[in-house]
């Protein structure tokens, strides 16, 4: 089966080649960005492969990273057009912020994906009327309207699980994120109903973190690690959400960090049916509400 690849990926791959060329260079970020009449900001970014390219761009740093070979700019050159083929994502522009529509393209190119979650069930496992509450909470400001989109775009990436091939999905949950309700009894019951459902599913995997083991190594709180699969030129990336933006971690030693945190959550979270059965008793905590 071939991989999924999109802009997203290619931006990664570009700017990954574009950092290598200026290191062999000998050039520092400043001096890259007088090539382009841009701040290292730029050239920062253009590395990290979280905007999309500019053919004039790419040409001048080729030119001052010394590349005369036709064949090998054309090349890059090409690299640097499908960049910016607008993902499926893009036309949701009028209700996800800049920053998050760089995670949407990752996710829906990665072929794995492990995320531990402290306060909610993840994105990728929501259902509508679960995220509609989480996002009423959460922008009380926002109309209606614009909170039907967001949970459009949410339903929109799960379909990235019945891709072909779909990613490896890995998800640790504290036990607050199923125990919490959210939405009242009857939402909070169909979104368990549907985690226990999903786990079921070939290639995901969803474990319980307990309440009872106390402090453990995700007490720092909630990342996403994903991996591609072309790992060479897109390497893994640690996802981290904040309020206001987010941050994106793609050097081994931090991302080093964040696999063997993941690793030891793993290890310490129920198995795959003693969560299971967690669920199953959160939900009968939801009926316990509709009793009182």
């Amino acid at each position: 089966m071939a991989a999924r690849s999109g802009p997203t990926v290619r931006r990664r791959r570009l700017g990954l080649e574009l950092r290598q060329l200026r290191e062999a260079a000998g050039l520092t970020a400043a001096e890259a960005a007088k090539a382009i009449r841009g701040s290292e900001a730029k050239i920062s970014r253009m590395e990290n492969g979280l905007v999309s390219f500019r053919a004039i761009d790419v040409s001048d740093l080729l030119h001052a990273y010394g590349i005369t070979d036709e064949a090998r700019r054309e090349a890059i050159l090409a690299l640097a057009k499908e960049t910016r083929q607008p993902g499926w994502w893009h036309t949701y522009g009028d209700v996800v912020p800049r920053w998050f529509e760089v995670y949407v393209g990752l996710e829906a190119e990665a072929s794995y994906i492990a995320t531990f979650e402290v306060l909610l069930v993840p994105g990728l496992l929501q259902t509508a009327d679960y995220a509609c509450a989480v996002m009423q909470a959460a922008t009380p400001q926002v109309s209606d309207a614009e909170i039907d989109r967001a949970v459009e775009l949410r339903l929109g990436r799960q379909k990235v699980l019945t891709a072909d091939p779909p990613p490896q999905l890995w998800v640790i949950l504290d036990e607050a994120a199923v125990r919490r309700t959210v939405g009242g009894p009857d939402v909070m019951r169909a979104q368990l109903v549907h985690l226990i459902d999903i786990s079921r599913r070939p290639g995901i995997t969803i474990q319980v973190l307990p309440f009872r083991l106390g402090a453990h190594a995700g007490m720092g709180g909630s990342f996403v690690l994903l991996g591609f699969p072309d790992g060479d030129n897109a390497p893994e990336i640690v996802y981290i959400d904040q309020a206001t933006g987010s941050l994106y971690l793609d050097r081994p030693g931090d991302v080093s960090q964040y696999r063997e945190r993941m690793d030891r959550l793993r290890a310490s979270a129920y198995d795959e049916n003693a969560s299971r059965r967690v669920i199953a008793d959160a939900m009968e905590g939801t009926d316990d509400e509709h009793a009182t």
